[in-house]
């Protein structure tokens, strides 16, 4: 993944091969680790995927039902943890809200610049930063399992309509 982080897609992003090809690298990496990618894991992964935004639990919930899917709270937050888990979508705590992987190939762990004004989230993947937690926290003693990083600020064009 590229380091630099990048603004939303530019005008004319074909979307749908964008969606599409978040799809078929999650048949992909579910088939290659054994995993099944049931109907509605799918369904759900393309919900996230819908825009380039964070999305709630329950604005998938709402989704779902609006389509004639009828699906419980609990049934969507088992799909979520399952695509979180095969690190097809991560979790903003922040924001409680879930955005797709870019990357799910390869477990890294997430640094997130999230704008607070139009909700713009930009996965950033650097080396450098995993190893300096890693580092101060061996100092401290602390073993770190799992590693998020959330800044939140104004994106470039949010910073600009000031």
């Amino acid at each position: 993944m590229n380091n630099a982080p990048g603004p939303l897609p530019p005008a004319g992003h074909d979307h749908d091969s964008c969606v599409s090809a978040a799809i078929e690298t999650a048949e992909r990496l579910c088939r290659d680790r054994g995993l099944r990618f049931t109907a509605l894991r799918r369904r759900v992964l393309t919900l996230v995927w819908d825009s380039h935004k964070p999305i709630g639990a329950y604005d998938i919930l709402d989704k779902l039902g609006s389509e004639g899917k009828a699906a419980a709270p609990p049934t969507v937050y088992r799909a979520l943890e399952f695509l979180i888990e095969a690190g097809l979508v991560h979790r903003l705590d922040s924001l409680n809200a879930f955005i797709g992987c870019p990357d799910p190939a390869r477990s890294h762990a997430g640094q997130f610049m999230i704008c607070r004004r139009c909700r713009t989230v930009l996965e950033i993947d650097d080396p450098e930063i995993d190893a300096v937690v890693a580092k101060k926290a061996e100092r401290l003693g602390f073993t770190s399992v799992h590693q998020m990083l959330e800044v939140q600020g104004l994106c470039a064009n949010c910073g600009e309509s000031d």
